[in-house]
C-alpha cells in the first residue's frame, strides 16, 4: 500500500539530468529517509509530497520507492530565497534572491507568478530582468503542471522530461491528441506504455491511431530482430495479438497507411511484403546505387595488373595464391567487388595489396569498417588509416531536424577513386544505404567480410544478399595458409563452421576445453583464468589489457552483467586508494576496464604523448578509468593507453564495465586471450556463428569453459535467425537485365 511523505531535501546523493533518477536523503519535522526514484532538476531545499513504498535494498538497506510526487513551494522567507537563488530559477543569484524577498516577503512568488511588472519596484531590477525571471518561473511552474498531469496516466518524470524535451509547453496536448506518438517520439516509450497512457485516457481499442501504431510498432520490433519486412499475412497475425483485435481490422488500415505513406505493401518472391518507409526506400536505393557504381567506367590503375601484383610481391615479400591474385584483380577491374573468406584465408593480404597498387596509380584511397575496433585493427595490420564507415560520411547530429545526418550524400559525395570496406558482415541495410548513396559512380567499391560471421545488428541480411544474388562479384578465399594451419584456433574455426567438433587441448597449441558442469564451477573457473592461472603463466599478461571475455547472453549468471560484477570485485576491488562512483546500479571505479557503448561523435580526445586533441569515441570502444574526480563530477577513461576522454557524470550512460563483453558486443575486435563460457543457453543465441564468432576474436589463445555437450550442440545448431529481406531479390532482378 503507497504511503504519503512530505520532506525537504537535505542532500542529493544522485541525480542523473537526463533522466531524473535521483537518490536523495529527505528530512521531515520528526525524521529523516532515503528516497529513490525520478524527480526532475532536484536541488537541496526543496520541498515535496512524495507517494511510494519503503523496500529494503540488498546492499543499501531500507529506501522510499517514489511513484509519485508533488513539489511543494516554499511558503517562508528563507525557504523563498533559497529557491530562488536555486538551479530551478537559474540566474537570479542570492543576492537579487535576498533584494526580492526583502521587497515582497512571503508574498514574492504569487507577484512572480501573477505581478510580474512589480518586480522592477526592486532596486536593480529592470524590465528585461523581471521578464527573464518571470519567464524562468513560467517553466518551473508549467514543467511542475505538466508533470503533475501526466502522473495520472502512469508517465513518471523521466518520462515526463523526455515528453517535456520534445514538446515543450505543448506537452499535454501532444498527448491528448494521440498518445500513441510517443512510440515513434519519444526514446524508451514503447507500444504497450503508450497503450496504456491511451487506455486510461479513454481511446477506444480499435481506434486508428491505435492500430496504425500497433502496426508500426510490430514492424519496428520485427525489424530489431533484422527484418526490414513482415509478410502481410503474418504482420496482420502479430499485430492483432498485439492489439487484440480481429486481423480483418488490421487489413483495413494497411491500405489507409500505404497510402499515407507510412509503409509499402509489395509482392515479392509470390508474397505481399509490408515494409516501414525507411526500409522499402533504403533497400530500393541501395540497389539503384550498386548498379550505378558497378556500371561506372572507372580510372585506370598504372600499368598491367599482373605486373603490378608482382612488383608490390616483390616489394612486400608476401606472394599471393592464384585465387588471392584473382580476388586482387577483379576488385581493380570491377566497380563494385566482394572478397570473403575465414580466418587464416589472407583477406588482410589482399587489402595491403589492393591499396599499394591503387597508391602506386596515384588513386585516392579509403578503408573503413563499421566500428571504431575493427576500424582501429586495420590500421595496426594494414599501416593504413582506417576510420569508421560514420566518420567517412560525417555523422553528425543536425540541430535544424534534430536528428542524426551524414554529411556526405548524393549530393555531396566522397572524393575518392577507391573505399575498401573491411568486417562487412557487421553492415546493417541502413549503413548501407548512406555508404552507397555517398559513392560517386566511377569510385571502386571493394567490400571485405566473412559471411559466417553473426549478421548485423541492425535490420537486414547486407552481405549476405549480394553474395547470394550473385548480381556483385564474390571471390570466395577457402585455402587457409601454411603460417595460420599451425594455430587451433584457425583451424577449430573452420571446423566448427563445417559443422565438425573442434579439436581441444592439444599440447603446445592455442584452443582449450576446460570441462565444467556446474555454472558455478564454470564462474568460478573464469575468475581464476583471469586472477591467477592465466597470469602467473604468462608473465607478460595484463588481465585487463589482454584477457577478453566473452559471452553470449547478458543477463544470468554467466551473463555480461554478472560477469563484470564478479570480476570487477576480483580483478579491481574496492579499496581506499580507488575513487569511485555509483550511477544507477553500476560502479565505475578507477582502474576499471569499461567500453563505450554508443557513437559519440563530438566527445573531444586529447593525446597526452604528442599532445593533439580529436573528436569522436565509438561504441565498442574499450578503455581504462583513469580518474574519477567528484569536485569535478568527471570521470576521465584511458582509450588506447594515449587518449584521454573526460565524461561528466551525466553521461556515464554512455559506458559499461567490459571485463565481459557479449559476443554480438565483439564483433570486429581482436583480443590476445579469449575466454568463453559454454553452458545451456537460449538456442536462438547457442549457435555455430555465433560461437565461430567468439573463437575467431582470439589472437593467441582461446579457452572454453563448460560442458562439452553444450560446446557440441553450438557447433550442431546451425539454424541462423531467418532473416526477411527484400535485397537478394531486388539484387537478382538487377542480374536478371544484365
Amino acid at each position: 500500500m503507497l504511503e504519503e511523505k512530505q520532506g525537504t531535501i537535505a542532500e542529493i546523493i544522485f541525480h542523473n539530468s537526463e533522466n531524473g533518477y535521483t537518490v536523495a536523503i529527505f528530512e521531515t519535522e520528526t525524521d529523516a529517509f532515503t528516497a529513490v526514484g525520478n524527480l526532475p532538476a532536484v536541488t537541496a531545499g526543496r520541498s515535496y509530497i512524495l507517494q511510494g513504498e519503503f523496500t529494503t535494498h540488498p546492499v543499501y538497506g531500507e529506501q522510499f520507492s517514489i511513484k509519485s510526487f508533488e513539489e511543494v513551494m516554499p511558503s517562508t522567507e528563507d525557504g523563498i530565497r533559497e529557491f530562488l537563488a536555486s538551479e530551478a530559477m537559474k540566474g537570479i543569484g542570492r543576492k537579487t534572491a535576498a533584494a526580492i524577498v526583502s521587497v515582497f516577503g512571503t508574498d514574492t512568488l504569487r507577484v512572480i507568478e501573477e505581478e510580474p511588472h512589480r518586480l522592477t519596484d526592486v532596486p536593480g531590477i529592470g524590465k528585461k530582468t523581471a521578464e527573464r525571471i518571470s519567464l524562468a518561473f513560467g517553466k518551473h511552474r508549467g514543467f511542475a503542471s505538466i508533470v503533475l498531469y501526466l502522473q495520472q496516466f502512469g508517465i513518471n518524470a523521466e518520462y515526463a522530461m523526455k515528453l517535456y524535451r520534445v514538446y515543450g509547453s505543448g506537452t499535454i496536448e501532444a498527448v491528448k491528441e494521440n498518445p500513441y506518438r510517443l512510440v515513434e517520439d519519444i526514446f524508451g516509450v514503447g507500444f504497450k506504455k503508450a497503450d496504456k497512457i491511451a487506455d486510461r485516457m479513454g481511446v477506444a481499442r480499435d481506434d486508428e491511431f491505435r492500430i496504425k501504431s500497433g502496426v508500426k510498432f510490430t514492424l519496428s520490433y520485427f525489424a530489431g530482430e533484422g527484418n526490414t519486412f513482415l509478410p502481410q499475412d503474418m504482420l496482420c497475425e502479430k499485430a492483432g495479438q498485439l492489439l487484440d483485435l480481429p486481423i480483418e481490422l488490421i487489413g483495413e488500415q494497411l491500405i489507409d497507411m500505404a497510402f499515407e505513406g507510412d509503409i509499402y505493401i509489395e509482392k515479392l518472391d509470390g508474397r505481399n511484403a509490408v515494409f516501414l518507409a525507411a526500409y522499402y526506400l533504403a533497400e530500393q536505393n541501395v540497389c539503384k546505387c550498386l548498379s550505378a557504381i558497378n556500371d561506372a567506367q572507372l580510372k585506370p590503375v598504372a600499368g598491367g595488373i599482373d605486373s603490378l601484383i608482382s612488383r608490390t610481391e616483390n616489394a612486400t615479400g608476401i606472394y599471393l595464391s592464384e585465387n588471392q591474385k584473382h580476388a586482387v584483380k577483379t576488385s581493380l577491374q570491377m566497380g563494385v567487388s566482394i572478397i570473403t573468406g575465414g580466418p587464416g584465408t589472407g583477406k588482410t593480404t589482399i587489402i595491403n595489396t589492393i591499396i599499394n597498387i591503387l597508391e602506386e596509380s596515384g588513386l585516392k584511397t579509403a578503408i573503413a569498417a563499421p566500428t571504431g575496433r575493427a576500424a582501429k585493427r586495420i590500421t595496426e595490420t594494414s599501416g593504413h588509416y582506417a576510420s569508421t564507415i560514420h566518420r567517412l560520411l560525417e555523422y553528425y547530429f543536425s540541430e535544424s531536424e534534430n536528428m542524426m545526418r551524414f554529411g556526405k550524400t548524393k549530393e555531396d559525395p566522397l572524393d575518392y577513386d577507391a573505399v575498401i570496406v573491411d568486417e562487412a558482415s557487421m553492415i546493417d541495410l541502413i549503413l548501407m544505404n548512406g555508404l552507397v548513396s555517398a559513392i560517386r559512380p566511377g569510385t571502386r567499391l571493394v567490400i571485405v567480410g566473412d559471411a559466417d560471421q553473426l549478421p548485423s545488428v541492425g535490420a537486414g541480411n547486407v552481405l549476405r544478399d549480394m553474395i547470394s544474388s550473385e548480381y556483385i562479384y564474390s571471390t570466395k578465399l577457402t585455402e587457409i595458409f601454411r603460417q595460420a594451419k599451425e594455430s587451433m584456433i584457425v583451424v577449430n574455426a573452420h571446423r566448427i563452421n563445417h559443422g565438425e567438433y573442434p579439436d581441444c587441448n592439444a599440447k603446445g597449441k592455442d584452443f582449450f576445453l576446460l570441462r565444467r558442469s556446474a555454472e558455478k564451477e564454470m564462474l568460478e573457473t573464469i575468475k581464476t583464468l583471469c586472477l591467477k592461472r592465466l597470469p602467473d603463466y604468462y608473465s607478460d599478461i595484463s588481465p585487463t589489457a589482454d584477457i577478453q571475455v566473452l559471452t553470449p547472453v547478458r543477463k544470468g549468471l554467466l551473463g555480461s552483467i554478472n560477469l563484470n560484477r564478479e570480476l570487477q570485485d576480483v580483478l579491481n576491488p574496492p579499496c581506499a586508494e580507488l575513487e569511485e562512483k555509483q550511477f544507477g546500479d553500476r560502479i565505475f571505479r578507477e582502474g576499471d576496464k569499461v567500453m563505450q557503448i554508443k557513437n559519440n561523435y563530438q566527445m573531444t580526445w586529447k593525446n597526452l604523448e604528442d599532445f593533439t586533441e580529436g573528436e569522436g569515441v565509438f561504441n565498442g570502444d574499450i578503455g581504462v578509468i583513469h580518474r574519477v574526480d567528484r569536485e569535478f563530477n568527471e570521470v576521465t577513461v584511458v582509450y588506447d593507453e594515449v587518449r584521454y576522454v573526460t565524461y561528466n557524470f551525466n553521461q556515464l550512460d554512455e559506458l559499461e564495465l567490459a571485463y565481459a563483453i557479449t559476443v554480438h558486443k565483439s564483433q570486429g575486435s581482436e583480443f590476445p586471450i579469449v575466454i568463453m563460457p559454454v553452458s545451456w543457453f537460449p538456442p536462438v543465441l547457442a549457435t555455430r556463428s555465433l560461437l565461430y564468432t567468439a573463437i575467431t576474436r582470439g589472437k593467441k589463445q582461446v579457452y572454453i569453459v563448460g560442458n562439452p555437450g553444450y560446446l557440441h550442440a553450438m557447433t550442431d545448431n546451425n539454424q541462423s535467425r531467418s532473416r526477411n529481406s527484400g535485397l537478394c531479390a531486388r539484387l537478382v532482378g538487377l542480374y536478371g537485365m544484365v
